[in-house]
């Protein structure tokens, strides 16, 4: 796991020390990302610099350094990421005459590209990863990302120059910065409190979506991504040929192709762990990761004294069935309020998942044991283990019959309940986030189509609303018309995958591990088990109200079901009562009316309304109103500054503390 940034200048724009010194200014930015060496290279004909950090992982030793050049010469590659399936790639071409100095993947990236070209290459690697691949002769530059997009890769031309990197804090170091805020990608951002691929928060820069490459030779002033992969082809190759075994056929299979990767993503030259949340996803992963180990597996999760955010107990019961060795840390109100503190530093970007929270300081605690962390991430979204997959169907199925008119009366009358009283009825269940809930099945309600209904449950903000300058509501996420015959619950998993899963949470977890320079693996995510997800019908996946059938019964192999079957808490802290107590102040002064109108972004009328409602406990938009904390604090913390590009050793202070 690294980081890396560079540029693409065009002849003439600048002398070799020239571009050396940009980009080890824009790799800088990233040592986060890989404290452990660092490397640039630069050619002042073409005028292209490659900058990296490295964060040893697999070949410790000199041979691993970056930028690495190809045994031919042609090629120069920063590379960020780990391909599995490195040492099947190395025996293949090994046997095709290619030799190789030490026993790192990116060797292999390398002879892979000369052997069978970019393309070919990349669509035989398993892996998570980023790459910017210059090749001397052709004199293009290639770059490319993974096909779930658990790496990060940012680009965009500043005056006609190329600048691209692993995070946005690198390509902010160019001397030609500006900044400029999109106000599209905000009105996203208020809609699903994160900001979608291809955008950027920034006009002009993008997030390379998951599954593309993108070749920019020489001069060229734009240039359009081409997929190598998608998750519509595999999903819509499964509908083609679904799986027709029994059931114990299925879940065989499934835990093969898990193991298997779970045993691909074990192979590190440092100590590697595992996140343990003791619910489905992380108890299968750590499970199957106990079963191939020599050892205990080192496991790690937080602990909360709220009731209702607490899932330790859970874990520690899991982590004692399995026999791992078990850190659990119980963090106090205090510590995780301290981290909103570091978060737009972090994130670079506005990003408003609350879950932030927790995954960061997990990440910190592992970090002082391993340096490569597994985790169960993208089971909901394969599973349909979310709790709209499963409300979805029941509204669709259950009201299409009904007029639109009196769906939306019941809508009403379900608002028509106080907030608070719902939170009383959720703290008495044990369900903390059932006053949010209940909002967003009134909203489900009233959906004519299966668009509406993901986006009004998903839905934060009305961007038209809130977003200044913003008539409309901005483009939505990609994900196609539902499929003829498909299910609701289907077509929501597929808009996650594409969405929610890259931007959300896969971004979540990137940042907030390598903060602290931890990599972080997702072995749920091989492609292999992905194809086959697709392929397994959905009664497999959501089977009598509840999600994630097929790999609970893996997960039954090895852990007793009374220790996993609860309800789905998600992995959150308590940011409503928090905003009504210890983080009121620093809410208030960020919401100012006053502030607001002088920073021009936001309406300032309904934040202060739901934030009026918020405090008298007339309803819970907690997550509303963290949408919008965030994006102000980024702005003031990160955002404004960067902006007018004159605030420099504030912004390094931020980072440096980050890194």
């Amino acid at each position: 796991m690294c980081g890396f940034a560079g540029l693409l200048h065009g002849p003439g724009r600048g002398a070799r020390d020239d571009l050396s010194e940009i980009a080890a200014r824009m790799a800088g930015a990233l040592r986060h990302r890989g404290p452990d060496d660092a490397g640039v290279w630069a050619d002042p004909g073409p005028g292209v610099a490659l900058g990296h950090r490295r964060l040893s992982i697999v070949d410790l030793s000199p041979e691993g350094h970056q930028p690495m050049v190809s045994a031919s010469g042609r090629y120069v590659v920063a590379f960020n990421g780990e391909i599995y399936n490195f040492r099947e790639l190395r025996r293949e071409l090994e046997g095709l005459g290619h030799r190789f100095r030490g026993h790192s993947d990116t060797a292999v990236l390398l002879a892979a590209v000369e052997q069978w070209g970019v393309r070919a290459a990349v669509e035989r690697f398993g892996g998570m990863f980023a790459f910017a691949l210059w090749d001397r002769e052709s004199e293009t530059l290639a770059l490319c990302r993974d096909r779930l997009g658990e790496k990060p890769l940012y680009y965009g031309w500043l005056g006609g120059r190329l600048v691209f990197g692993s995070e946005l804090k690198a390509l902010e170091r160019h001397p030609e910065w500006t900044g400029e805020i999109d106000r599209t990608a905000l009105a996203q951002y208020m809609r699903y409190a994160y900001v979608p691929s291809p955008r950027s928060i920034y006009r002009g820069i993008h997030k390379l979506p998951p599954g593309t490459l993108l070749r920019v030779p020489r001069g060229a002033a734009e240039a359009r991504p081409e997929p190598y992969w998608s998750v519509e082809e595999v999903a819509d190759a499964g509908a083609r040929d679904p799986f027709r075994g029994g059931e114990t056929a299925a879940v065989d299979e499934l835990e093969a192709l898990i193991g298997a990767s779970v045993g691909r993503q074990m192979v590190a030259d440092v100590p590697l762990g595992a996140f343990l949340s003791g619910g489905v996803d992380s108890s299968a992963v750590v499970a199957l990761m106990q079963a191939r180990a020599e050892r205990p597996v080192r496991t790690f999760t937080i602990g909360f004294d709220e009731r209702g955010f607490d899932e330790a107990p859970y874990a520690r019961e899991v982590a004692r069935h399995l026999g791992t060795e078990h850190t659990e840390h119980r963090a106090t109100a205090a510590e995780a309020r301290e981290v909103i503190h570091r978060l737009p530093a972090m994130y670079d970007e506005p990003f408003a998942d609350a879950s932030q929270i927790p995954t960061w300081l997990v990440s910190s605690v592992a970090r002082r044991q391993v340096t490569v962390a597994l985790s169960g991430d993208g089971g909901d979204e394969l599973f349909g283990g979310y709790n709209r997959h499963v409300w979805g169907r029941r509204i669709r199925s259950r009201t299409r019959w009904i007029p639109a008119p009196l769906r939306r009366a019941a809508g009403r009358g379900i608002t028509a309940l106080p907030p608070a009283t719902w939170e009383r009825v959720g703290a008495l269940a044990g369900q903390p986030q059932l006053a949010d809930r209940a909002a967003k099945l009134a909203a489900g309600l009233g959906a004519a189509t299966p668009a509406e209904l993901y986006e009004a449950v998903v839905r934060n903000w009305e961007p038209g609303w809130v977003v200044l300058g913003q008539s409309g509501t901005g483009a939505g996420i990609a994900g196609g018309a539902p499929r003829a015959g498909g299910d609701v619950a289907e077509w929501m998993m597929r808009r996650d995958m594409t969405g929610y899963l890259p931007d959300g949470v896969l971004a979540k977890v990137d940042r907030a591990a390598m903060a602290v320079s931890l990599e972080t693996r997702v072995p749920l995510l091989d492609p292999a088990v992905v194809a086959f997800a697709w392929r397994l019908p959905l009664e497999m996946k959501i089977r009598g109200g509840v999600g994630k059938w097929a790999l609970r019964q893996v997960l039954y192999r090895h852990v007793p079901e009374r220790l996993i079957d609860r309800p789905k808490m998600g992995f959150g802290v308590p940011v409503g009562s928090w905003l009504r107590g210890p983080l009121r102040a620093w809410a208030e002064e960020l919401l100012d009316e006053r502030t607001l109108r002088a920073d021009g972004y936001l309406n300032p009328e309904p934040v202060r309304a739901r934030w009026r409602q918020h405090l008298r406990g007339r309803g819970n938009h907690a997550q509303a109103l963290w949408t919008v904390l965030m994006f102000q604090a980024w702005l003031h913390q990160g955002g404004r500054s960067v902006q007018s590009n004159q605030n420099e050793t504030s912004g390094n202070l931020l980072r440096e503390e980050v890194g």
